[in-house]
């Protein structure tokens, strides 16, 4: 990934949250037809291995599991995004007085490298949907427990799922938020996309902007 200086974000922890935030990442690998991809739902378990581990499940139907050799691995990268949208150079206030602004994109993004592993087995796959069933029924005034769905149903769903594991080899980030504009740049796109209702790249933005020189 392309990564000037001032856009990069080398932090583990800000690279771990915006994973965290943002958990449906595309898995790119060479397949047997060339590249391909999958969405999918991850869980980062950061405690294991020297740079933490992705856990995900596929449906038995995708390709993809039988495509890792049995008892092996293969080269996987997993792209997170957070926010983004698009960036008028109308709203710099330097633009006004200079007219050298030009559109862009903001947007923040990880790249996940690692080794792909597959675990076709009831226990594991088994834990892996309870894990992010906890995680994203969290905020549920009642969250849907596994034990909720009749058991026979539930163990038919497992059989219909293999789960994977990407143990991370390298991970790299990228918050293009406008570091490199002025101040009074960055506040005038920040107070133009919360006036459109952009409120959460406008706070990324914000962020960013505290830590860069006023």
């Amino acid at each position: 990934m392309y990564t000037p200086a001032h856009f990069a974000e080398e932090r583990p922890e800000a690279l771990h949250q915006l994973i965290c935030d943002h958990p449906l990442g595309l898995l790119c690998r060479q397949g047997p037809q060339g590249l391909d991809a999958d969405h999918l739902p991850f869980l980062l378990d950061a405690e294991r291995g020297p740079h933490g581990t992705l856990v995900a499940h596929v449906a038995r139907a995708n390709a993809l599991w039988r495509e890792v050799p049995a008892g092996g691995a293969v080269d996987a990268l997993v792209v997170f995004r957070g926010q983004h949208g698009y960036i008028s150079p109308n709203w710099y206030p330097s633009k006004h007085e200079t007219h050298r602004a030009v559109p862009t994109w903001n947007y923040e993004a990880v790249h996940v490298h690692g080794r792909l592993t597959v675990h076709d087995d009831e226990r594991h796959v088994r834990g892996v949907v309870a894990r992010l069933t906890r995680r994203h029924e969290a905020t549920e005034p009642r969250p849907w427990k596994m034990g909720d769905a009749p058991a026979d149903y539930l163990n038919e769903m497992l059989r219909a799922i293999v789960g994977i594991e990407l143990a991370i080899t390298r991970i790299e980030g990228k918050r293009k938020l406008s570091q490199n504009r002025t101040a009074p740049d960055r506040d005038g796109a920040v107070a133009a996309l919360r006036e459109r209702g952009h409120s959460a790249l406008a706070q990324a933005m914000h962020d960013a902007g505290q830590e860069q020189p006023r």
